[in-house]
């Protein structure tokens, strides 16, 4: 078993969007706001989960069908949009399809 501090090799998904800020506060976050009749969305599944198992960033998934307020809040116009937290600020921000290279540059950019 890994310690507490290992970010989870899984995507998490977002229920309750007042946790949000928890998920986001510590280390490197890679935020996918996604929704599930998107077809960029879902071609990006594979690398969405590949950085989660292999870089030391946590992935949170956020349905904006779901969570249409929180994407209001982040200026989602267009899904897939990709956001790195580090520590709880926004880093950086990815609107469209990104290959697993762009996602896992971005997330080490960030990492400290």
């Amino acid at each position: 078993m890994s310690s507490t501090e290992a970010a989870p090799a899984e995507p998490i998904q977002l229920t309750d969007a007042d946790a949000f800020d928890d998920h986001v506060a510590d280390g490197v976050v890679l935020v996918d706001f996604y929704a599930d009749w998107c077809g960029p969305c879902q071609m990006m599944e594979p690398a969405v989960e590949a950085v989660a198992a292999d870089t030391d960033a946590a992935v949170l998934k956020v349905d904006v069908d779901v969570h249409q307020a929180l994407a209001g809040e982040y200026g989602v116009q267009g899904i897939p949009t990709l956001l790195v937290f580090a520590d709880g600020e926004l880093a950086d921000r990815m609107v469209g399809a990104q290959s697993e290279q762009a996602l896992t540059d971005a997330i080490e950019q960030h990492a400290a």
